[in-house]
């Protein structure tokens, strides 16, 4: 049966203008539409606009170009910030690597200018070249504690410009940006690696991450149930094995 349930129907109205599903496919589109927009949100609380932006942050990194674009369109029907969205894609760079990041980059501008959106946006960077290191490792003691200032120093030598890097390049020129608070960014970065998938280890610093930073149990189990659509069931388990193993299993 090719019938979108009335909670599907409803919400592809309110994010897309319209209920209508491609018919080359309709099968596929009619059970992904009943799922995602009707199943899903019955057991994921997330505000509209963050569960959007969240979405956005799995598709880059995955990357799914076709359905981000898709995607990308909804979240400007359900006023989303231009600014939000670009840091979304910004802040995946450290994470997903820069490749990925400008295609996806190309199509957000090229979406942007159909909707008469000026660019270049508004600068977002807060930091120097002099002072990136710095304000990056302060970053890092916020989510992780005040270990991480002895990071660098313990570090192998030949190792040492890498613990440096994290500090200036991924928490230094990203994590204090202006657009998106600290608090949401490290929920994007867990995102990112769950959706690429092979990176157990940092998922698991991450929950820990977003633990430190007011983001608890209930809300990564949140996260991880609006993505199962985009990333699938096998990259959403081993998240949740994560958040179980990390904050432990409440069943």
């Amino acid at each position: 049966m090719n019938t979108v349930t009335p909670n599907a129907k409803a919400n592809l109205q309110k994010l897309f203008g319209s209920t209508n599903l491609p018919k080359e496919d309709l099968e596929f589109f009619t059970n992904y539409a009943n799922f995602a927009f009707d199943e899903v949100l019955a057991h994921s609380n997330l505000e509209e606009k963050q569960r959007l932006l969240l979405i956005l942050a799995a598709l880059t990194a995955i990357p799914a170009k076709e359905e981000f674009e898709t995607m990308l369109k909804a979240a400007l029907n359900a006023k989303v910030e231009p600014v939000a969205i670009k840091e979304v894609i910004y802040q995946a760079t450290p994470y997903v690597g820069m490749a990925k990041v400008a295609d996806i980059l190309s199509l957000t501008n090229k979406v942007f200018r159909q909707r008469g959106i000026k660019l270049p946006l508004a600068n977002q960077g807060t930091t120097t070249r002099e002072n990136r290191y710095e304000k990056g490792l302060q970053a890092q003691v916020e989510i992780f504690g005040e270990g991480m200032r002895s990071a660098r120093d313990k570090a192998p030598k030949d190792k040492k410009h890498i613990s440096e890097f994290l500090s200036s390049n991924c928490f230094g020129d990203y994590y204090t940006r202006r657009g998106l608070d600290l608090q949401f960014r490290e929920l994007l970065t867990f995102v990112y690696l769950i959706s690429m998938g092979g990176a157990e280890p940092q998922v698991k610093a991450h929950v820990q991450g977003n633990l430190n930073m007011g983001n608890d149990r209930a809300k990564l189990i949140a996260v991880v149930t609006a993505l199962i659509p985009y990333i699938g069931y096998p990259r959403s388990l081993n998240a949740l094995g994560a958040i179980d193993e990390v904050a432990g299993n409440r069943s």
